[in-house]
C-alpha cells in the first residue's frame, strides 16, 4: 500500500489533536517544576534545619543573580513554547484562545518584574511574578483546565447555600438574646465582642474548639448546652454535610459533561483519521476493497493503511500493540468500516494487562503433582495464615517486653520465633519458584514483594547470628557499637509487619480499596495540580502579609541542648494558645509555610492560629485563614471526597459479582470514560461530519 507524505502527516496531526493521551514534552514539565521550586531557595529561603524562630539560624539567601539566572532561562523556554504554539495554530485561533493570551500576559509580567528585581539588586520587597508561577502548571495541563472549569461551575451552587450563613447569624442573635449578665474572664475570651463571637461560632462549626467554647456558659447554667448542641447538629451535621452533597452532585454532573465532551473530541479525531485514511487512489487490484465510490454510503479503510500509520504515531508501546492486534483481526478481509475502525481505539481506555509466562513442564509424575500442589491457591491462603500468626506472635512478645528494660528483654526467644517463620517464608518462595519458574514467579508483583522481604529478613537474621552468637558471644548486645541486638530485632519485626500486607490482594474488599487508592494516585494528578496551585498562591500571599510578624519573647532563643522546662520557666501563657502549644515552627517566615496551611486545612486547633495572628497583627488577618479554610477544607476536600465516592462506587458495583482474582483486573480497565460509559451519549454521524467540515485545519471533501 502506498501513502503520500501529506496523507500521513494529516493523519498524525488529526490524531494528536484529538487524543489526550499524548503528554507534553518532558522538558517543559521539568521547567515548570524548576521554576516552582525556586520559592524554597530565593528570599526568604527555606534552607534551614528548623523553622522554629527560637532555634533557627539566620536565613541563607543565595547571591543576587543565582536564582534569577535560572528563572530567566525558564521564562525563555516558556516564551519559545508560546511562540511555537501560536505559530502552529495561527493568529486567528490564537486570539480566540484565552489561555494562550493569559499565557502571554503572565510571561510578560514575569519578565518585567524580573527586570525590576535585577535592577534593584534583588532588594525588592515583593516579587509579583511568584504569584503567577502556578499559572504555568495550569496552562500546560488540559485536565487541570477541565478541573478548574468544573470548580468554577460548582462555585455558584456552593454560594447558593446561604442557609449556612443564615444559620450562623440566627444562632448569633439567639445567643445575644439569651446571654446571661453574669460573666467571667473565660466567657469573655470567646464572646467578648461581635467579631470574636462570629469567629468562635465559625470554629465551633468545625468542632475544633468543642467543648471548650461551651464550658463557661455550661458551668453557669446547664440549659446553655441546648444552644451549642443545636448549633452543632444543624450546622456541622446537617448543613455542612448538605454542602458536601451539593458539591458532589454538581461536580459529578459537570464531570459527566466533561467526559461527554472528551468522547466527542475522541470520536471526531477517529472520524477525521478514518476520513483521511480512506483510499483515494490505489492499485487496480485493491480498488474493490478500498476505493470510495461517490454513490456508495459505506466507506472503508485498508487494514494495511492503519498498521502503517500506527507504526508512525507516537504513543505507548502497549497501546500501539493492542490497537494493531485489533486491526489485524480484519486482515483476512483487508479493510474496515467506520464502526470497526472506531472500536479498535477502545483499547485506549484500558491499561496494560500483564500476561504471565507459561508454567515450566516437568516429565516426572511426582514433580508434576508437586507443581500442581505448590501452584494451588490454597498455598497462598496458608501463607497468609502463617503471616498473621507471625504478626500475632510479635505483638504478644512486644506486649510482654513492654515494661522491661532493653537488657531484660528476652531477645533469644524473639530470634527463634522469627527464624522459624523466616525459614517457612524461604520454603514458600522456593516452592513457588519451582512451580511457576523464575520468570513466572517474577511476573507477579506480590511474589516480588514477598521475595525481596524474605531475602532481606534472612540477611538480617544471619547478621544477628554472626554478630552476636559467634563473634561477640560475651558482649552485652544492648551496648554494641554499631547497632544493638534489640534494634536489629525491631528491624526484623517491622519487615515482617510490612510483609503481612501481602494479604491485601487476596481479600476482596481490601483489594477493592487498594485498587481504588492506586487508581486515585493515577487519575487524580489534575486535582493534585490544582491543590499545588492553591497552596502555592496562599503561601506566597501569606509570606507577603505575615513574614516575621511572630517573634518569640526576648530570652526564649533555644540552644541545641536546652530543655523545654528551662525555656518556659520564665514565660507563662494562657492554655491552648499558640505560644502555650508550642506552635512557633508554624509561621510564614519562608515558603515552608505550606506546612502551616496544611495544619489549618486539617482544622484541628486552627483557632490557635486565628487568635495568634490577630494578636500579632490585626483582626483582619482572620479573613485570610477563613478564606483558606473555605478553599481547602470546604471546597477541595469535598471535591476529593466526591471523586473517591464516584470511583469506589463504580468499582464496587462492577466487583459485586466478581471473584477476588477479578478485582485486581478491574483497575486495569478503569478510566473516566468507562466510569460514565452507561450515561454517555455517542455523537451521530451527521454531528461528526458537520464539525469536521467546520474544522479550521482539516479540509475534507465528500
Amino acid at each position: 500500500m502506498l501513502f503520500s507524505v501529506s496523507c500521513i502527516s494529516t493523519v498524525l496531526a488529526s490524531i494528536c489533536h484529538y487524543f489526550p493521551i499524548f503528554s507534553l514534552p518532558r522538558g517543559l514539565g521539568l521547567t515548570i517544576a524548576v521554576i516552582l521550586s525556586l520559592a524554597f531557595v530565593e528570599h526568604p529561603s527555606s534552607l534551614s534545619v528548623s523553622s522554629d524562630p527560637r532555634r533557627r539560624s539566620p536565613h541563607w539567601d543565595p547571591p543576587c543573580g543565582v536564582t534569577e539566572s535560572i528563572e530567566i532561562v525558564c521564562l525563555m523556554i516558556f516564551v519559545l513554547d508560546l511562540a511555537v504554539k501560536s505559530f502552529l495554530i495561527g493568529w486567528e485561533e490564537f486570539r480566540k484562545n484565552k489561555w494562550l493570551i493569559c499565557y502571554m500576559v503572565v510571561i510578560s509580567v514575569s519578565i518585567i518584574d524580573w527586570v525590576l528585581s535585577v535592577s534593584m539588586v534583588c532588594d525588592e520587597r515583593l516579587r509579583v511574578r511568584r504569584l503567577f508561577r502556578p499559572f504555568f502548571l495550569l496552562q500546560n495541563s488540559s485536565m487541570m483546565k477541565k478541573t478548574l472549569k468544573c470548580i468554577k461551575r460548582t462555585l455558584p451552587e456552593i454560594a447558593s447555600v446561604s442557609t449556612l450563613f443564615l444559620h450562623h447569624c440566627l444562632f448569633l442573635c439567639v445567643f445575644v438574646c439569651i446571654q446571661d449578665s453574669k460573666k467571667n474572664e473565660e466567657w469573655e475570651l470567646y464572646f467578648r465582642n461581635l467579631p470574636q463571637a462570629i469567629t468562635s461560632l465559625l470554629v465551633l462549626l468545625t468542632t475544633a474548639n468543642n467543648p471548650d467554647v461551651m464550658m463557661p456558659a455550661y458551668s453557669l447554667n446547664r440549659a446553655y448546652s441546648i444552644f451549642f448542641v443545636a448549633f452543632s447538629v444543624i450546622g456541622t451535621y446537617c448543613l455542612m454535610n448538605l454542602l458536601t452533597a451539593i458539591i458532589y452532585n454538581q461536580f459529578r454532573g459537570y464531570l459527566l459533561m466533561s467526559v461527554q465532551t472528551s468522547i466527542i473530541r475522541r470520536r471526531l479525531g477517529i472520524r477525521a483519521a478514518f476520513q483521511v485514511l480512506t483510499c483515494q487512489a490505489v492499485q487496480e487490484h485493491h480498488i474493490s476493497s478500498c476505493l470510495i465510490m461517490p454513490v456508495v454510503n459505506v466507506e472503508h479503510v485498508c487494514v494495511d493503511a492503519v498498521l502503517e500509520v500506527m507504526t508512525r504515531v507516537k504513543m505507548k508501546n502497549y497501546y500501539r500493540a493492542a490497537i494493531a492486534t485489533e486491526a489485524q483481526q480484519h486482515a483476512n478481509i483487508g479493510y474496515m468500516d467506520r464502526e470497526q475502525f472506531r472500536k479498535i481505539f477502545d483499547e485506549l481506555d484500558k491499561d496494560r494487562i500483564k500476561e504471565h509466562p507459561p508454567l515450566p513442564q516437568y516429565n516426572s509424575r511426582v514433580l508434576q503433582r508437586l507443581q500442581e500442589i505448590f501452584s494451588h491457591y490454597y498455598l497462598t491462603i496458608f501463607g497468609n495464615a502463617v503471616a498473621l500468626a507471625n504478626v500475632m506472635c510479635i505483638c504478644t512478645v512486644l506486649v510482654l517486653n513492654a515494661e522491661k528494660s532493653t537488657a531484660e528483654r528476652d531477645n533469644f526467644t524473639m530470634e527463634i520465633i522469627n527464624l522459624c517463620f523466616i525459614l517457612y517464608y524461604l520454603f514458600e518462595m522456593s516452592v513457588k519458584i519451582f512451580a511457576l519458574g523464575w520468570r513466572g514467579y517474577l511476573s507477579y508483583r506480590n511474589n516480588i514483594f514477598d521475595g525481596l522481604l524474605t531475602i532481606l529478613l534472612l540477611i538480617v537474621q544471619i547478621s544477628i547470628y554472626v554478630t552476636y552468637r559467634v563473634r561477640n558471644s560475651q558482649k552485652d548486645p544492648s551496648s554494641h557499637d554499631v547497632i544493638s541486638l534489640w534494634e536489629m530485632v525491631r528491624l526484623i519485626n517491622m519487615l515482617i509487619v510490612f510483609r503481612f500486607l501481602r494479604i491485601i490482594p487476596d481479600i476482596k474488599l481490601m483489594a477493592l480499596v487498594a485498587s481504588t487508592l492506586l487508581d486515585l494516585l493515577k487519575n487524580l494528578r489534575a486535582f493534585a495540580g490544582i491543590l499545588v496551585v492553591v497552596y502555592y498562591v496562599f503561601a506566597v500571599i501569606g509570606i507577603w502579609l505575615f513574614e516575621g510578624v511572630i517573634k518569640p519573647p526576648p530570652g526564649m532563643s533555644l540552644l541545641s541542648n536546652t530543655t523545654m522546662e528551662n525555656i518556659t520557666s520564665n514565660f507563662t501563657t494562657e492554655c491552648g494558645t499558640y505560644e502555650q502549644l508550642g506552635y512557633w515552627p508554624n509561621n510564614f517566615d519562608d515558603f515552608a509555610s505550606i506546612i502551616l496551611l496544611y495544619d489549618v486545612m486539617i482544622i484541628n486547633n486552627w483557632q490557635a492560629f486565628l487568635d495568634a495572628y490577630s494578636r500579632y497583627t490585626t483582626g483582619w488577618s482572620k479573613i485570610y485563614f477563613v478564606c483558606w479554610w473555605l478553599t481547602s477544607s470546604v471546597m477541595w476536600v469535598n471535591l476529593f471526597v466526591a471523586l473517591i465516592l464516584e470511583n469506589f462506587i463504580y468499582k464496587w458495583d462492577r466487583s459485586h459479582s466478581c471473584s477476588v482474582t477479578d478485582v485486581e483486573r478491574i483497575r486495569y480497565e478503569t478510566s473516566v470514560q468507562l466510569m460514565f460509559k452507561s450515561q454517555i451519549q455517542e455523537p451521530t454521524e451527521e454531528e461528526l461530519l458537520c464539525q469536521l467540515h467546520k474544522h479550521p485545519h482539516l479540509h475534507l471533501h465528500g
